[in-house]
């Protein structure tokens, strides 16, 4: 079974990103990253080399985010990419989370489009 991807993330993962980042940053400063998220092109990581560099814990199956995600992948349908951000090297997952949950789950080894910015 193949796990299907959108060409570009959905509109409504950058107001998701931002809102986040806001979190992590000043709010014009967060605005700015999701600005160049939005212009970045896609790349691609592994599910597994994207968890080791965030140093998130793989959050379990019984969540039900995970658990819709995996039912979307098993359904054939698509996922949006994920939108990741480098902070002075450190990985933040501004977006996706719970989708690098599910495919990580179904294979670590699945390559995962994304956008990724650097800020500084």
């Amino acid at each position: 079974m193949k796990i299907h991807w959108m060409d570009e993330p959905e509109e409504h993962d950058y107001p998701a990103a931002r809102s986040y980042l806001t979190l992590l940053m000043e709010e014009h400063w967060a605005e700015q990253t999701t600005t160049k998220l939005h212009k970045a092109d896609m790349s691609e990581f592994k599910a597994k080399d994207i968890f080791r560099a965030s140093h998130l814990p793989l959050l379990g199956l019984s969540n039900t985010h995970i658990k819709h995600n995996l039912e979307k992948i098993k359904a054939g349908e698509k996922l949006s990419p994920l939108l990741l951000v480098r902070v002075k090297g450190d990985l933040f997952i501004a977006d996706g989370y719970h989708r690098l949950c599910a495919v990580y789950s179904f294979d670590e080894d699945a390559m995962i489009p994304c956008k990724i910015v650097s800020v500084d």
